[in-house]
Parts: C-alpha cells; structure tokens; sequence
C-alpha cells in the first residue's frame, strides 16, 4: 500500500492515542542504548570529540539496522504484516497530540489557579529547559509558546520530512510498494538524531566537546523541515485565529535573532502570528541568559495565546500531512 495511506493512519493514531504508554516507545529504547554508548566510548577514547562521534555514528548504524531488519521479518510473513508495522513505526515518530496536550495542561493551569503560579510553573517545567520558579503569567506563556512552535519542527514535521523523503525514493527508484517501510526508516533515523541532540546537545563541560557532533547533525537534519515549519505556522496564521501577514513579516525578520540555527524560524512566525514578543532574558541553572527576542510586543501575552498557538500548530501539522499524502497520492496516479 502506498504511503499516502500509512502516514494519513499514522497521524489519525497519533491524534487518537499518543505516545504508547503500553509498549516501550522507540525512543525510550534510543536514549538508553545512546547512554550506555556514551559510558562504553568515553572508556575507550579520551578525545571526548572521538567518543561522541562514535556514539552517534553507532546509535544510528544500529536505528538503520534493527528498524530495517524488523521490517524484513515482517515482509517475511506478508506484505499486510510490513505495511502494519511501517504504520505503527511512523506512528510512533509523530508527537502532535502529546505536544498539544502539554501545552493544553499549562493553559489550564493558568486559568485554573488565577494569582497563584506554583502548579502553571510546574507544568511549563516538563517542556522547557529554562527555570521556571520565578516566571510571571507572561513569562509562562511565553515559555509554552516557544516550546510549543520549536517542537512543532522536531516533533512532527521533521520527522514527517524526512519520512516523506526516503519514502519518495523509494519510489523513484522504483519500489513504491515498499515506500511506507523507507518511510518509517527515515523517521526512525531522524528520532535517533533528534534523541541524541536532546541528551548530548548542551554546552556544559560534560558535552561541549562530546555533543557537538550530535548538535551539528541535529541542526542539519532540522534545517529544511526549520524553515518549512515556519511556512506552515505562516498559513495555518489565519485560519487558526493569528495573523499571517505579521507572522510572514516577523519571521523574514526575526528568525536570526536566535541562538539556534533553527529554532528562530518557527517561534519568529509564531511570534508574529500572535502578535507577541517572544525570546528575552531566561535562567537557565540559575544564571540570567541573555537573549534576542523575536516580534513585537504589540499583546502581552495570555493563556489564550496558548490556546491560539495550539490551533496554529494543529492546523499546519494537518496540513504538512495531507500535502505529504498528497505528492504520493499524485504519483500514484501518474
């Protein structure tokens, strides 16, 4: 079956359920063979460089093979057999329903405990790697709204990408019954890169020089889908109760105005179609970082600016999806 079909029933899982809670998610699995990589290389190599390289190059020749290997067993017994586990695979890459679910439980928090902060903090704290003991209701929102648009790109429409990528050559290269497989092996190959950055992307002393490797791939895994993601916030802007000229004209400006090489373009859009500033001064291990901001301004910012920011992301990841199912729809046909 064509892949158009696998990822439309692999988001429609996402949307219904979420992350597994039933079955060891991928990534779990990732973060734990990537942790036990580390403690093995940083043994045999004293160049911590050396070390992360080969515990990156490793995790991602053992995601290739095992993702590829189950599949093989399962093509095995069927072709309905391969297409099930490609869909569940997929499935699993996706992360809209957790993401809007998490900034939905800050929102609620807010409006919930009006005058008292403690639990809204609490629950920003579990998406965002700032300290968040001393954020105003501004600050929080803000906080979940970054969160929200930079994982808006990591979490659904990079992995979407680069699913879509190797499933088209499968097809071009002429096996385009095997393009929902390739597709689950390129979305399990860019969680493998996204896991790593997340673990070992930090510029403190334990990973400055053992997680660069992992950071520099992450942000070249990100650098189209970054972008994409932005045009996608740009026309869902309207439709999700934003505004898309703002979100155009702040993005084209403001994206650099961001530490990442990526980041800055989906949470400039955001900024822009919310008509919010974002970015500023944040505590990270109790220092004050200072950073560039992205918008203007022009709202302070509230609950309901998280519930606009969810409609935003829901609409754009709905639309990728549907124009990903669309091209294989197309050359299908053709």
């Amino acid at each position: 079956m064509t892949f158009c079909v696998a990822i439309y029933l692999a988001f429609l899982l996402d949307l219904l359920f979420g992350d597994p809670r039933w079955f060891p998610h991928p990534v779990q699995l990732m973060g734990r063979f990537a942790l036990f990589l580390e403690r093995t290389f940083r043994r045999l190599f004293r160049d911590p460089g050396l070390a992360g390289t080969v515990t990156a190059l490793t995790l991602l020749a053992t995601v290739l093979l095992t993702t590829a290997g189950l599949l093989g067993l399962a093509a095995i017994f069927s072709q309905a057999a391969l297409f099930v586990l490609a869909v569940f695979l997929l499935y699993t890459t996706l992360a809209v329903r957790d993401l809007l679910h998490h900034a939905r439980e800050v929102y609620r928090a807010l409006k919930d405990n009006e005058g008292n902060l403690d639990q809204a903090r609490k629950k920003v704290a579990m998406i965002v790697g700032r300290d968040t003991t001393t954020l105003d209701g501004p600050g929080i929102v803000r906080a979940c709204v970054e969160s929200v648009s930079e994982n808006m790109a990591d979490g659904v429409i990079a992995p979407l990408f680069w699913s879509s990528l190797v499933a088209l050559a499968a097809v071009v290269t002429g096996y385009p019954q095997y393009s929902p497989a390739a597709g689950a092996v390129g979305g399990m190959l860019y969680k493998a890169v996204n896991t790593m950055d997340s673990m070992f992307g930090y510029k403190n002393e334990q990973y400055l020089h053992f997680g660069r490797f992992a950071a520099r791939l992450d942000d070249l895994a990100n650098l189209l889908p970054a972008r994409l993601t932005a045009l996608l916030i740009i026309a869902a802007a309207w439709p999700g109760g934003g505004n898309a000229a703002r979100a155009f004209t702040t993005w084209r400006r403001d994206h650099h105005n961001h530490t990442s090489p990526n980041a800055g373009h989906p949470e400039a859009a955001m900024a822009g179609a919310l008509s919010i500033q974002l970015g500023g001064p944040s505590v990270y291990f109790g220092q004050t970082v200072e950073k560039p901001t992205l918008g203007e301004p022009l709202q302070t910012p509230t609950p309901q600016h998280i519930r606009q920011a969810n409609r935003i992301v829901f609409l754009g990841s709905l639309l990728a999806v549907l124009l990903s199912g669309l091209l294989f729809l197309l050359l299908d046909i053709s």
